[in-house]
Parts: structure tokens; C-alpha cells; sequence
């Protein structure tokens, strides 16, 4: 019996199906909007049976937290995946890298970003708290203080202050529905965190 001749598998892997059921749902909330979009449809759209949503997800609140946590996954890896290829010794350079990746991540995916985090606003502050892109850069910021090249009081705080300085930023450049020139926005907050936390 060859390869081609072997019967393919009639499951796939939990994590794939979880992922392509996510994929679908995604591509809907997308097209027609959280509400307007149906258990039914995302099944459909996956090409599933309706009970192997159920093996995965309860609700649609359900899989669009799920969406939520693999944007932020996704939005962290990007960062670090930057600051890697950077390969710089520098801090502030570093520095420079990680908030420009956060800027053109969350300008890659302002739809996708509005989509898994305004739906949650009723614990958009316990959100904000346990983010884990602020965690990450007060990780980063610490180390730099160590290494002489950053100052400030409070690790976490100034973490805080930073990334929703950032966040700020790219949301006002948003606001008018004009085309967002990337490269002085970049360069704005990175001058702006640069000034922040400087020797």
C-alpha cells in the first residue's frame, strides 16, 4: 500500500480544529460583525459538525476571548521577534525596535484588534491590568535599568505609561481615516519613550 493509497485520518489534531474553528470565526466577526454572526455560520464556515464547536467552545464569547489571547500572543511574538533581529547592544536602540514593532503590529491589525478588545469593555480595566505586552516591557525596561541605560521609579508604572502612550498615539493617527504616515508616528513615540525613561 502506498502513501496516496492509505486512508487519511478522519480527525485532526485538537489543537488544528480548535485553530481552523477560531480562523472561521474570525474571518466572520470580521466580515459581518460579533453579533451578526451565528454558531451556525462559523461551523459551517470550518466545516464542522455544530457538536464539535461544543467540544471546544461554549459560546461565541468563547472563542472571541480565545481570538483575544492569540492576537496578544501573536502581537508579543512580533515584538520579540524584532528586538532579536535587531541584534543590537544598544538599549535604547532596543527600545527604539520594541516600540516601533508595537506601532505597525497594532496598525497591521487595527481590525482585528478593535474586534477581540471592544468587545470586552465591562472588564476593560482588569484587562489593562494583566496585560501581558505591559508585563513583557517592564521585564525589558528593568533590564535595561540594570545595564545603566534606562531611569525611572516604578518598573511597571512606567511600563503603563509607556505602552498606552503608544496606544494613544496610534489611535489618534487613526482617527480622521486618512493614511497614517508610519514613519513619523514611529518616530514620535519613539522619541517620546526615549525622553521618558533616559539616563
Amino acid at each position: 500500500m502506498t502513501i496516496a493509497d492509505r486512508p487519511r485520518p478522519r480527525t485532526k489534531p485538537r489543537e488544528i480544529r480548535r485553530e481552523e474553528l477560531m480562523d472561521a470565526a474570525q474571518r466572520l466577526f470580521l466580515e459581518k460583525g460579533f453579533a451578526a454572526t451565528s454558531v451556525a455560520e462559523i461551523v459551517d464556515a470550518a466545516d464542522v459538525a455544530k457538536g464539535t464547536f461544543y467540544l471546544y467552545f461554549q459560546t461565541k464569547d468563547d472563542v472571541l476571548a480565545a481570538l483575544q489571547g492569540r492576537f496578544v500572543e501573536r502581537f508579543c511574538e512580533r515584538i520579540e521577534a524584532a528586538v532579536r533581529a535587531a541584534a543590537s547592544d544598544s538599549w535604547m536602540q532596543r527600545l527604539d525596535v520594541w516600540m516601533e514593532a508595537c506601532v505597525l503590529a497594532y496598525l497591521d491589525e487595527v481590525a482585528l484588534h478593535d474586534l477581540v478588545f471592544h468587545q470586552f469593555q465591562p472588564t476593560k480595566r482588569d484587562m489593562k491590568r494583566a496585560n501581558p505586552v505591559v508585563s513583557r516591557l517592564s521585564s525589558f525596561i528593568v533590564e535595561g535599568q540594570a545595564a545603566g541605560a534606562f531611569s525611572f521609579t516604578d518598573a511597571r508604572l512606567t511600563a503603563v505609561m509607556l505602552f498606552n502612550a503608544m496606544h494613544s498615539a496610534v489611535d489618534d493617527s487613526l482617527i480622521d481615516g486618512s493614511l497614517v504616515d508610519r514613519q513619523k508616528l514611529v518616530h514620535a513615540v519613539t522619541d517620546f519613550c526615549r525622553r521618558s525613561i533616559s539616563v
